[in-house]
């Protein structure tokens, strides 16, 4: 089994919802955490990921991610000042969606079993 290179915790209104993990060979892989398919009221990260067990997998960074990053201009500002490779879709957004538009937010996974705000938190 491969490991995965970078990880990243998936917030929806600053409650954790799920993970974002890089691949070998620049794919990514979002599950929704368990916690968060048995929480009432829990929404989808986006409709083009339905909830559910089940992981949804991409050959490069998943389009509702994507979609997250700065474009034009702004990514030019944004590779310049963070220092971030082109090429590097993950890495940018671990750079600039900690507090992007928008109800989602992106985190790196710095300890796996750090504590994360829950709906009862919040």
């Amino acid at each position: 089994m491969s490991s995965t290179t970078r990880r990243a915790i998936v917030r929806l209104s600053g409650v954790r919802c799920g993970l974002l993990e890089e691949l070998p060979g620049g794919g990514t892989r979002f599950t929704y955490d368990q916690d968060h398919l048995a929480r009432a009221g829990a929404r989808p990260v986006s409709l083009t990921m339905p909830l559910g067990a089940a992981s949804f997998t991409a050959d490069t960074l998943l389009p509702f991610f994507r979609n997250l990053l700065p474009e034009g201009w702004l990514l030019d500002l944004s590779l310049a000042r963070l220092k971030v490779a082109r090429d590097d879709a993950f890495g940018l957004l671990l750079a600039t969606c900690r507090d992007c538009a928008g109800e989602c937010e992106v985190v790196p996974e710095v300890e796996p079993h750090a504590a994360e705000p829950t709906a009862g938190d919040r």
